[in-house]
């Protein structure tokens, strides 16, 4: 029975375990079926995706064909335009050469009509004139067998005109002879007019001196200026180039100088330092500068005056100042700032008496002698130099032209040359107005600084003591110690070649260094 019962559960173990497996085995099936359905779907879906996206491409890929199409074909219609414009351009070049030719072979074609024209017309006179030659040597024929058939009374009349002709000779020489009386009674009147131009300007001379006094409190200062070992003394001869004399002149220190600027601003920086009392390196220097101010204002206030004098009131502030510069400044002994007011007045005196222009006159007098304020710099004759001066400042071209002329570096082709002229030589011809050996000696003091200015490292140059010395100030970056002593030498040498002068120079290189820093 148990046997039984194990047997019947075994069978039933097995029918169930079938049971169970064909369920697993449809649940599967069912999944597959389920999977695959799923896996085609998506396969649906993602071919649908490829063919929509493949439809996208060819699409964008036809409208990039057809923009490059478009620009390709907008590319070669600009192209086709450009050699277009090219041929209708070099057309248009061929056209302009054929007129221009066609209009050249008409005016040659003229010209040569015009040539024809004149040649018919030359040859029609020469007809016409051979003519008239055969006619009047018919008349003389004819006169000439009427002469010899004239009558008592036709011989006298023919004589009365032929005494006719000779009286009309006559009077051509009567007239020459009363041109020649008009000239010598101008040449008289002329002379008239200057005397009284010279007599309505005339002025004391003062000769220009190459010293300057200056008067001190005390001769007690006199140590003070020297300084000690000599250094006040030599620091202001070295920064102005003037050389001071202390001697036993009570009270009084002596300036000596070729250069009358120089050595008015000298004067004026001195006075300044014995009116301070503070006398050392350091203020000399600051006292130069301050003085050379002062001078420079007093120039351009010379000028001015000057000009407002002479009734000039439109003068360019640069003829002004160099106008003023001559103030000191002097030809021959002469002031030249005196003398340029000198000749502006006569000038003007004489344009009035010949009914001149007078201001035009005393304009181109004023300015005649402006560029001796410059030509010790400039080197050449003053008279070209000043007329660059006024070019510079658009001055009047009569003007410029009459200081040009004024001492023949020109042709003078004008009444206001020669006014100039005249007047020029009249200040400078009147007695004592001049001295010969003053401007002699400022000659040789600037030749002696010109031939130390000409060697390589040199920065400046002062002649002092009326010439017998030359102080050298040389650059220390380009001319060491030992090469000082070359340096004066050759200088020595060439000022004994080239130069005349009395006794000995002494010729003094000055090498100096500064350092210079502030304190804060």
């Amino acid at each position: 029975m148990v046997a039984l019962w194990i047997a019947l559960a075994g069978v039933a173990g097995i029918v169930l375990g079938g049971v169970v497996a064909w369920f697993v085995i449809k649940n599967r099936a069912n999944s597959s079926v389920q999977l695959a359905e799923k896996r085609i779907s998506e396969a649906t879906t993602q071919a649908q995706s490829i063919k929509e996206s493949a439809k996208r491409e060819a699409e964008s890929a036809k409208k990039e064909a057809l923009i490059s199409a478009r620009e390709e074909a907008m590319q070669l219609k600009q192209k086709q335009e450009k050699e277009d414009a090219r041929r209708k351009n070099e057309l248009n070049n061929l056209e302009s050469r054929i007129i221009q030719r066609e209009e050249s072979l008409d005016r040659r074609n003229d010209s040569l009509n015009s040539r024809e024209e004149n040649l018919q017309i030359a040859q029609a006179e020469i007809d016409a004139r051979n003519a008239e030659l055969d006619s009047m040597l018919a008349t003389q024929q004819d006169e000439l067998e009427r002469i010899s058939s004239l009558t008592a009374q036709e011989a006298h009349d023919e004589l009365i005109a032929r005494i006719k002709e000779e009286s009309v000779a006559e009077e051509a020489q009567i007239l020459h002879e009363a041109e020649a009386r008009i000239r010598s009674t101008a040449e008289r009147k002329a002379r008239e007019i200057i005397s009284v131009a010279i007599q309505r300007s005339a002025s004391d001379q003062a000769g220009e001196l190459t010293v300057t006094s200056v008067h001190i409190p005390s001769d007690d200062l006199k140590g003070r200026i020297i300084g000690r070992e000599g250094r006040n003394i030599r620091t202001f001869e070295q920064i102005s180039g003037v050389s001071l004399v202390i001697d036993d002149t009570p009270e009084t220190v002596i300036l000596s100088s070729f250069d009358p600027v120089r050595r008015e601003t000298a004067r004026v920086a001195l006075e300044n330092l014995i009116a301070d009392g503070r006398i050392h390196p350091a203020r000399i220097e600051e006292m130069y500068k301050k003085a050379e101010k002062l001078v420079h204002d007093r120039v351009m206030e010379a000028g001015e005056q000057a000009a407002f004098e002479m009734g000039i009131h439109d003068l360019k502030p640069e003829l002004i100042e160099t106008l003023g510069a001559l103030k000191y400044r002097s030809s021959y002994g002469q002031n030249v700032l005196q003398h340029s007011v000198q000749v502006a007045e006569l000038a003007g005196l004489i344009a009035s008496e010949i009914g001149f222009d007078e201001t035009l006159a005393k304009r181109a007098g004023l300015l005649h002698d402006i560029g001796k304020a410059t030509s010790q710099e400039v080197g050449g004759s003053h008279a070209l130099i000043g007329a660059d001066l006024a070019k510079k400042v658009n001055e009047r071209p009569e003007v410029i032209h009459a200081i040009q002329a004024h001492h023949g570096d020109i042709e003078p082709n004008s009444v206001l040359d020669m006014l100039v002229m005249a007047a020029d030589a009249i200040s400078a011809a009147r007695p004592g107005a001049r001295r010969e050996s003053a401007e002699a000696y400022i000659k040789r003091l600037e030749q002696l600084e010109e031939i130390s200015n000409s060697h390589k490292g040199v920065e400046k140059t002062y002649a002092m003591q009326a010439g017998r010395e030359i102080h050298v100030m040389v650059q220390p970056e380009e001319i060491s110690d030992a090469d000082s002593v070359v340096l004066a030498h050759d200088i020595a040498k060439e000022i004994e070649s080239s130069m005349d002068y009395p006794g000995e120079v002494r010729v003094v290189v000055i090498r100096e260094s500064r350092a210079l820093d502030v304190a804060k």
